[in-house]
């Protein structure tokens, strides 16, 4: 039995089915009744059944009142699945997908599955086809790059791939085309788009982007700067539409809040998060909403899809969950430092800061226990259809993948493999299978059945300490 798994059945046979810190988790009733909602079986079948009427209800159970048709609907609903589904993580394996010379820093699944996308420090991008073993479908030499790959995003039709930098040019590369090997303006076009009006030069950049989303009908993408603002740019008219001056201080992350795209959610370093409502005064800066509850910067965000849940992750070494509903309207409040003289990239968090919490706190409940040193770490939802969102993820500095129970607060999964901080990892939006990408070079697929084995021994090798994002 692999470290993994081991780790797992220790923590969900302990009292309360958590590992670690005990976590209050989420007192939000409304909150939790979804999240019951989506992952719970039909009523009928938990009550109908023989014996106590207690939760998890077992897989041979769920098979038995289904063939017994003790829901009504001679099938499993999408809850019913879930229910099912989510009781069978990917933490077994890993085996290794790929093995690079630099550093890993973003990756993510395509919204079919299909397709998985990997950036690296040094230039470099590669596309895998998931379904044909993960052969390479597409292997990208990057543009005009500063410093990483700060960030990509896959278009939903699956055609097209942005990619940021830090500089304010944003490079398009056509993925459905033929070409295997795409080198920037030799063997493909890499459109630049200039998201500053005054950079007549590459060489010559005035702020980098950190994170870059395309929307969810693929005809915009928004973008996050280190000139403290937001940007969303128009794909079919090839310009800039808008410029929210936005923090004060770089922002991190910056996602669209559900398909509408009317809604966009955004994390800094100033520590706060906002909400922005395009039909509102943007232009003038003007947020929506402020949530405070971050000691420290944000590093990542991640929406639930719903226009009203999201989470962040901070280098407070947290993951705060929020509900939009409970925002403020304080857009002047300035955060203070507690410690001037820290700083994330190469030192450790102050040990007396780890329990303090924010009298002003918005957030719905706080998630303890990985590491956000080093670089801009990342964390995410558990898929929907397999698991109905109940569980949030995400890498570490300490080389693993955790997994949290998004009601309780408990700690269910710690992936241990790597050798350098998992700066991002994704699970696959239909299969139980995670990949995690790591400062190791390396990109290792964690599945559920798997084969029961233990990875390989990998060799420790002394790497120099990154210092930045």
């Amino acid at each position: 039995m692999s470290r993994s798994r081991r780790y797992f059945y220790d923590c969900v046979n302990q009292p309360g089915g958590s590992c670690g810190n005990a976590m209050v988790g989420c007192s939000d009733d409304e909150f939790v009744q979804l999240t019951k909602i989506k992952s719970a079986p039909h009523e009928r079948l938990s009550r109908a059944l023989p014996g106590k009427a207690k939760l998890p209800v077992s897989p041979v159970q769920m098979l038995a009142g289904r063939e017994c048709n003790y829901s009504g609907r001679g099938r499993f609903s999408l809850s019913d699945s879930c229910h099912v589904l989510s009781r069978y993580l990917p933490i077994h394996g890993p085996s290794v997908i790929d093995k690079m010379k630099s550093s890993a820093y973003v990756s993510q699944f395509s919204n079919d599955g299909s397709l998985f996308v990997a950036g690296f420090q040094e230039s470099h991008i590669r596309i895998y086809n998931v379904d044909m073993g993960w052969k390479i479908h597409k292997d990208i030499r990057a543009r005009s790059l500063r410093w990483t790959i700060t960030d990509t995003s896959l278009s939903p039709d699956r055609r097209f791939l942005v990619y940021s930098s830090i500089s304010p040019i944003v490079h398009i590369v056509d993925v459905g085309s033929s070409t295997k090997e795409s080198h920037a303006n030799v063997t493909e076009i890499h459109e630049g788009l200039e998201f500053s009006s005054n950079v007549d030069d590459y060489e010559d950049y005035s702020f980098g982007i950190f994170s870059v989303k395309f929307s969810t009908d693929g005809r915009e993408i928004v973008a996050a700067s280190s000139d403290e603002a937001i940007y969303v740019y128009d794909l079919d008219s090839r310009r800039l539409s808008l410029r929210i001056p936005a923090h004060k201080s770089d922002v991190n992350a910056v996602c669209f809040a559900d398909e509408s795209g009317h809604i966009i959610y955004s994390g800094s370093d100033d520590h706060l998060c906002k909400v922005w409502d395009r039909r509102c005064f943007v232009t003038r800066g003007q947020a929506a909403g402020v949530l405070m509850g971050h000691l420290e910067g944000i590093t990542f965000i991640d929406t639930r899809g719903d226009g009203r849940y999201f989470i962040s992750n901070g280098k407070d070494q947290s993951i705060k969950l929020w509900d939009i509903r409970k925002m403020s309207s304080n857009v002047n409040y300035t955060p203070r430092r507690r410690y001037a003289e820290w700083d994330y990239r190469w030192m450790e968090y102050p040990e007396e800061a780890r329990n303090m919490r924010l009298p002003d706190d918005l957030s719905l409940a706080t998630y303890k226990g990985h590491s956000v040193l080093r670089t801009l770490i990342r964390c995410y939802f558990s898929p929907a259809y397999s698991t109905g969102q109940k569980y949030i993820y995400t890498g570490s500095t300490d080389s693993s993948v955790y997994v949290y129970d998004v009601v309780s607060g408990g700690q269910v999964a710690k992936l241990d493999f790597h050798e350098d901080p998992v700066r991002d990892c994704n699970w696959h939006p239909f299969y139980p299978m995670m990949v995690s990408s790591s400062w190791d070079g390396m990109l290792a697929s964690w599945e559920f059945p798997g084969n029961g084995e233990n990875p390989p021994l990998m060799k420790r090798a002394r790497r120099r300490r990154r210092f930045f994002y």
